[in-house]
């Protein structure tokens, strides 16, 4: 025995290297397979006639310099288009072959071809304004991404908040009432924060204080809203429109010198105070969330609220407080359709706005940023539709419609893959 420890001890170290299995996933390469193939069928083999031409618009009347129009020819753009979309898919499958991830810029470059494709199509022998495009995208966006950096505080910080639909919806609601009332539309703002803040009281009381299922408080907080705001509407805003339903808009903004840059110009810089607020938001939610003593104890309460307890944390009380701030942080994206966009309350306006916010939240990987660039893309979607519409696409009238949710399905199902959520999400804490 003696003899077999000491040969052991002058043996030299011996390394012990784990095996990490590498596990391939074909869901992106079979994703971009199908619409190449549909790009190939519908750009290329189907296509439209040799001679039809598809033009891109790029300027603005109002832009510093007028960048030419882009005049491409429609058969020959998608059958370019459908043979580099074939070789990214080639390539995405030679990456998972090789047990390497397909990277999110090669996904990028894909989209961006099969947009251009889709367009060129889709405007044969017709004009799309890439510009007006845009805009619409980011003012569809707006509410999203309030709504999507609410879901991205609360859920950090371990509160799955469902109740998004309902946070917006109260804040379109109570910036009509109060607008209306005060001819402010500050006041108004400020109003629908408010009642975010309300909305996200009840969240975060049951679920927090009392333990119920944040998932059932939020359905039911949701169903809630919709009712009340649908009962206050025909009870008292309908009859009194003119008094308590027609609140004052807010008017756009040019930043001179920057409104007036092709193509981000009018995108960025024409647009009204709440947008301008969307933008410090979402710089000031992840800066505040990944760079501040704030932030870490926030992610701490959702990630270890045990570990959070005993350096000293109220979990509980950070949870309750951070969910109201997403609450009023909604608010802002519910007074957008009615300071902004309608100017009027309607039932049920936000249309399902919240849901796709969380699903902006998923698909963001719970980053303010990619939650952002993801609620940018549900816009785009909706705006699409519109424009399509406009410039008469063949594509069916159904079709169009169903365009922003076929996106935010294929998004979420197609291109997230499995993803980790905060580790104490929807887990009520007990302190023991």
């Amino acid at each position: 025995m003696t003899t077999v420890t000491s040969e052991l001890s002058q043996a030299e170290p011996t390394t012990i290297k784990l095996a990490t299995a590498v596990v391939k996933s074909w869901k992106a390469p079979i994703a971009l397979g199908i619409f190449a193939l549909i790009s190939l069928v519908l750009f290329a083999i189907v296509g439209r006639a040799p001679s039809s031409v598809s033009t891109f618009r790029l300027s603005t009347s109002q832009d510093f310099f007028q960048l030419p129009e882009l005049h491409l020819p429609t058969r020959a753009t998608g059958v370019v288009v459908s043979i580099l979309l074939i070789l990214i898919t080639l390539l995405s499958v030679y990456l998972v072959q090789s047990k390497r991830k397909v990277p999110l810029w090669l996904v990028s470059v894909y989209a961006v071809l099969f947009l251009v494709g889709f367009l060129g199509w889709a405007a044969a022998n017709g004009t799309i304004p890439i510009p007006g495009l845009l805009i619409g995208t980011v003012g569809l966006a707006t509410p999203l991404i309030f709504g999507a950096l609410s879901g991205v505080i609360s859920e950090h910080v371990g509160v799955v908040n469902i109740a998004i639909e309902g946070q917006l919806l109260a804040g379109a609601f109570v910036a009509a009432l109060v607008a209306s009332v005060t001819h402010q539309p500050y006041v108004g703002l400020v109003a629908a924060m408010v009642a975010g803040v309300l909305v996200s009281f009840v969240l975060a009381a049951f679920s927090i204080k009392y333990f119920v299922d944040q998932i059932i408080v939020g359905v039911v907080l949701n169903v809630l809203v919709a009712g009340l705001t649908s009962f206050l509407y025909s009870t008292l805003l309908s009859p009194n429109a003119l008094e308590l339903n027609n609140p004052p808009q807010f008017p756009r903004i040019n930043i001179p010198g920057l409104s007036q840059i092709p193509i981000i110009g009018p995108v960025l810089f024409q647009q009204t105070i709440i947008s301008y607020i969307m933008y410090v938001t979402v710089g000031l939610v992840y800066f505040g969330l990944f760079h501040t003593k704030w932030g870490l104890r926030l992610r701490s309460s959702g990630e270890h609220p045990q570990a959070a307890d005993t350096v000293g944390i109220n979990v509980n009380r950070t949870r309750f407080w951070n969910v109201s701030l997403a609450g009023a942080i909604a608010g802002m994206g519910g007074a957008y359709y009615t300071l902004v966009v309608v100017g009027a309350f309607n039932k049920e306006m936000t249309n399902g706005a919240g849901f796709i916010a969380l699903a902006a939240v998923i698909f963001g990987r719970w980053d303010p940023i990619r939650a952002t660039l993801a609620a940018l893309l549900f816009g785009f979607a909706t705006n699409l539709q519109n424009v399509l519409g406009v410039i008469g696409s063949p594509l069916p009238s159904e079709f169009m419609l169903m365009l922003p949710y076929i996106v935010t399905i294929f998004a979420v199902a197609g291109l997230v893959g499995k993803v980790r959520p905060p580790a104490a999400e929807g887990k009520p804490y007990i302190k023991s």
